[in-house]
């Protein structure tokens, strides 16, 4: 069973050396690239990459460079990809990691939004519609 990321917090905090630490939650981890854990991700949920992108609403071209590697998109169009794919929320929080971006965070307005549509399985129409309401930017 893998170790949450709070565990290893705890565990790295109490351990006297890394290299142990490391060795010891090696497959802990998150080492593969943006792209292949987005084709992973797409396997697991039985969804294409051009069903993702289109749900996403993202221009095929740019979708599909994501998707290879080519781009690495912003924060919001990643959010949408994450959306369009019914990702849930860890799944969600782990892909903006592995981008380099921060998870997101509900006392952030914009953030909350999203965390109430991808709670809600809301579409990133539906997420827009709300962002807009709200007199925020959308998520494209």
């Amino acid at each position: 069973m893998a170790k949450d990321t709070s565990r290893l917090v705890e565990e790295l905090s109490l351990c006297p050396d890394f290299a142990k630490f490391y060795e010891k939650n090696r497959d802990a981890f998150i080492t593969e690239p943006l792209s292949e854990m987005l084709l992973n991700l797409a396997d697991e949920k039985g969804i294409s990459r051009g069903e993702a992108i289109r749900r996403a609403t993202l221009s095929e071209t740019y979708g599909y460079q994501i998707f290879s590697g080519l781009r690495i998109p912003e924060r919001n169009k990643l959010l949408a990809l994450a959306v369009g794919m019914e990702l849930n929320l860890d799944q969600v929080q782990t892909l903006l990691r592995c981008a380099g971006y921060s998870p997101l965070y509900v006392k952030i307005p914009f953030d909350s939004v999203v965390l109430y549509g991808i709670c809600k399985g809301l579409t990133v129409a539906q997420i827009n519609d709300l962002l807009f309401k709200h007199g925020m930017e959308t998520l494209r």
